[in-house]
């Protein structure tokens, strides 16, 4: 490759171009901006998680925060990514693909809900474009709501 040559596609690459290929490579996984915003907002209200973990490791599914005792999985989902009903918008470059890869998502996270939710696990899910000081406002009453319920059924 010189200096002027654009890089050529893989055969099997879903990308339209290399230039979107280089971009969604570059799509981090976790420390988002949402994301650390709202680690930042849980942490300041006192409550301490795990970051980017499987809340249960059988299952290949990794929460954005985990609070292991009170079994709380907690997904910041992309409004893109996830299908947000307010932001959502159909791409306009290889509109079937993005279609599709957007309906498998939704319907791994309706898998992974139940999969957690049979396990015994509360699943909170925000959406990127959240407050993320009213996200860690309502993952701390569910907090206190599963701590509660946990103390009471030990108290008997």
């Amino acid at each position: 490759m010189t200096g002027d040559s654009v890089p050529e596609l893989p055969e099997d690459s879903w990308a339209s171009s290399p230039g979107t290929r280089r971009s969604m490579q570059s799509n981090k996984g976790r420390d988002t901006k949402p994301e650390l915003a709202l680690r930042s907002a849980a942490h300041a209200l006192g409550l301490r998680y795990y970051v980017s973990k499987r809340p249960i490791p059988a299952i290949r599914r990794t929460a954005d925060l985990v609070f292991t005792r009170a079994r709380i999985a907690v997904f910041l989902d992309g409004c893109f990514w996830h299908v947000c009903p307010d932001h959502f918008t159909v791409s306009q470059t290889n509109p079937q693909y993005w279609a599709e890869k957007a309906a498998k998502n939704r319907a791994r996270d309706r898998q992974t809900d139940r999969l957690l939710q049979e396990a015994g696990w509360a699943v909170l899910r925000v959406w990127e474009h959240e407050d993320p000081h009213q996200a860690a406002a309502r993952l701390k009453d569910l907090y206190d709501r599963r701590n509660a319920t946990r103390r009471d059924r030990n108290a008997r």
